[in-house]
């Protein structure tokens, strides 16, 4: 589990080829900062962009820490920001006595969005994300949603033709600590929906083919 709090940014450095077809996926080696490993250990979670990712080789030196993961194809193709080199977002995985300072984040890529505007107001930054229509029933006005890895809070949501175009306001801190600066419009991101809302979405949904059933029965 994650909180969608961002504890570093990374940078890929290499992607290499795990085997010869598109069916293969790719060892992916990440830069880290200084000392941002000194906890971890190999078979450890850490999300990039959001996506949980283990880890299976480690590099501690203080003058370029780095560790490796390996991506599988459906992984790479159901997310985005892994398959290129630059920044991404880094958070290891939660511990049972840390504080939650975001919301409860899994790790899972629920989909990926678009960026359709992203500009500075004022002292902050507004963004807005074109998430897909499988999605719009998650999303809802002061919700919660994660943007590459970021625990974000929604102002605004908007039902337009290919989906549910999100709003959401950056302070200058998140967007100076996190590798969300480097967005532009048509950018795709990973978009994970609130984990409270996909448990009720499946209670009210199983709920409902159970009373239709006895319906029928009757």
């Amino acid at each position: 589990m994650f909180t969608g709090i961002i504890t570093g940014v990374g940078h890929i450095q290499n992607i290499a080829n795990l085997g010869a077809t598109a069916d293969h996926g790719k060892r992916i080696t990440i830069a880290c900062p200084a000392g941002y490993l000194d906890d971890a250990g190999l078979g450890d979670s850490i999300a990039l962009n959001g996506a949980c990712m283990t880890v299976t080789t480690l590099d501690t030196s203080n003058d370029a820490p780095r560790f490796t993961v390996d991506v599988s194809a459906e992984s790479l193709d159901k997310t985005a920001g892994l398959d290129a080199l630059g920044a991404v977002n880094l958070e290891k995985a939660l511990r049972a006595n840390d504080r939650l300072g975001g919301h409860m984040v899994s790790g899972h890529v629920d989909g990926m969005g678009v960026v359709t505007y992203f500009a500075e107001i004022g002292e902050s930054w507004e963004l807005r994300v074109l998430a897909p229509s499988s999605l719009s029933k998650f999303l809802a006005y002061k919700g919660s949603i994660t943007v590459n890895g970021v625990s974000l809070t929604v102002n605004s949501i908007a039902d337009v033709a290919g989906g549910c175009e999100v709003s959401i306001n950056l302070i200058p801190h998140t967007v100076s600590n996190t590798a969300l600066h480097q967005l532009q419009k048509d950018s795709k991101v990973n978009l994970e929906i609130d984990l409270i809302a996909r448990y009720v979405e499946r209670m009210l949904s199983h709920s409902n083919i159970h009373s239709n059933v006895k319906t029928s029965a009757s």
